[in-house]
């Protein structure tokens, strides 16, 4: 059978899928793995883990299959960073995107005008996340490993490297960084003077299209069969809107996973210096624009696991949700701030807590598990009109990620936005997007396929419900203004007890 592997290099897993070339994905082998936090604000990986994990599902797919595939594609997890040898050995932990520990250093530049300049020529918003504020927090912090560094790369150079024996990085992933002019796809000077570095302390920037064909004599082994063309591809945003069949524009993706993002394609960079939405490189034609939370499915999880049993069964999950639909839209007036771990986009703000506001006599616990799932989409709904003042009008919504299995979750974000949802395939829209890149690379495409829609699975705003949403709304967004200073006095209180 003639397929193609893509690949998504997670936080938290290695997927491999397996897609014939009408775009269709059939197999699937999976890998886990952990994080260390070793203090507080530090969010750490072995390198060599994951690559043992992207060893065994690539492996696991072909086992599946029963045969060798025709190419394969890269997709992987953005932000992070390792200092390495000249043999690409790590000399320190990974810092994964959600470290946190140089959230000081983002705040000081969000603070001055050569901080935004390089936000709008890099398109990476300035925050703990990106590479950019790690690199300056090592320069500060960690001297010795900083000058001891022969490169600093991310996770999927790394995995590159162990195959094809190179130091090269994606414009994709290179857009991520706080370091590279997604204009004219160069390593952008200013970025580069301000984290103390210079270009040949990166790695060598090259199309998403960059195909090697692997050679089993190298360190990796054999993994794949001699001669099998790998493309590079891109990051897992990018890819995600890829292989949710919303690579054009007036079609969003939202994901809801741990945390969530809103993203749309466009021909140009969409900058909004206030809501600082990200803008990411997909191929030579294309951008990614758009903006994450902080809180999807773990503000859900929080709140199950602390007010409803610590480990709920399958059948007692689906309760909770029949519950959740048994109460109105707008919860009875309680409206819910998420920001359980601070927030992205678009407030930047890491200071900011969660809140229940609004709280009567007349609310049960069921109010409480509404209103926590509406403060999520309303999140979502805050970035997506940030991206909606520079991009052309959204007039549908492609959705992936596990809270598809929840039709109330969905019609409350369909009631929420004002927008049509349609449910795609893909849990797997990144490892898909990625495969979809290497198939176009290679040849076997001329264009990229449309992932099919569920005809089933569409979702349309309920008139009522959102006039209600759109009331709590306002509430929700005056609330974090409100409250904003009180706050960052509550975590400088907390800072100074811990």
């Amino acid at each position: 059978m003639e397929y193609v592997i893509g690949i998504d290099i997670g936080t938290g897993s290695v997927k491999a899928v397996a897609v014939d070339l009408k775009g269709t994905s059939f197999a699937e082998s999976q890998q886990l793995y952990g994080f260390n936090s070793p203090q507080p604000g530090y969010h750490e990986q072995d390198p060599e883990l994951i690559w043992a994990a992207f060893s065994a599902s690539i492996k696991g797919i072909i086992h599946k299959v029963k045969t060798q595939p025709l190419t394969v594609g890269l997709s992987s997890a953005m932000h992070s960073l390792i200092a390495v040898d000249e043999d690409c050995r790590p000399l320190a932990p990974m810092m994964t995107w959600a470290d946190n520990r140089s959230s000081s250093i983002a705040k000081r530049l969000r603070a001055t005008a050569e901080g935004m300049a390089i936000y709008k020529a890099t398109g990476t918003p300035l925050h703990a996340m990106s590479p950019l504020c790690k690199l300056i927090w090592l320069k500060e912090n960690d001297p010795v490993l900083f000058h001891k560094a022969y490169k600093f790369i991310g996770i999927k150079e790394f995995i590159w490297h162990k195959l094809f024996n190179e130091f090269v990085i994606d414009h994709s992933i290179a857009s991520s960084t706080g370091l590279f002019d997604i204009v004219n796809h160069t390593w952008h000077p200013a970025s580069l003077k301000m984290a103390g570095i210079t270009a040949k302390l990166l790695s060598l920037p090259v199309p998403t299209g960059h195909t090697k064909k692997y050679d089993s004599n190298l360190p990796s082994g054999d993994i794949f069969a001699p001669g099998t063309p790998v493309t590079i591809a891109a990051s897992d945003g990018c890819t995600a809107n890829l292989g949710s069949n919303a690579d054009k524009p007036g079609i969003a993706a939202i994901t809801i996973g741990t945390s969530g993002a809103v993203r749309v394609a466009s021909n140009k960079p969409l900058p909004n210096e206030a809501a600082m939405t990200f803008s990411y490189i997909l191929d030579d034609q294309t951008y990614i624009c758009g903006g994450p939370i902080n809180n999807g499915g773990i503000a859900m999880q929080w709140w199950l696991k602390s007010f409803s049993g610590p480990e709920l069964s399958a059948t007692e999950y689906l309760d909770v949700f029949k519950q959740i639909a048994a109460i109105p839209a707008g919860s009875h007036g309680m409206v819910f701030l998420p920001y359980l771990t601070g927030e992205r986009a678009p407030i930047w703000d890491s200071e900011s807590c969660g809140t229940f506001f609004g709280v009567q006599l007349q609310h049960t616990r069921d109010h409480f598990s509404r209103a926590v799932l509406e403060g999520i989409c309303f999140a979502l709904k805050d970035v997506l009109e940030a991206v909606q003042q520079n991009s052309a009008p959204i007039i549908q919504i492609n959705i992936s990620g596990g809270f598809v299995k929840s039709e109330v979750w969905v019609q409350v974000l369909a009631d929420i936005t004002g927008k049509n949802l349609a449910v795609v395939q893909s849990e797997d829209a990144s490892a898909v997007g990625a495969a979809f890149i290497a198939m176009k690379a290679n040849g076997l495409i001329s264009s990229y396929p449309a992932p099919a829609l569920s005809s089933e699975q569409r979702y349309q705003p309920n008139p009522a419900n959102a006039a209600i949403y759109a009331k709590n709304f306002w509430i929700y967004r005056q609330l974090y203004q409100d409250l904003k200073d009180t706050m960052h006095k509550v975590s400088a209180g907390n800072d100074q007890i811990s």
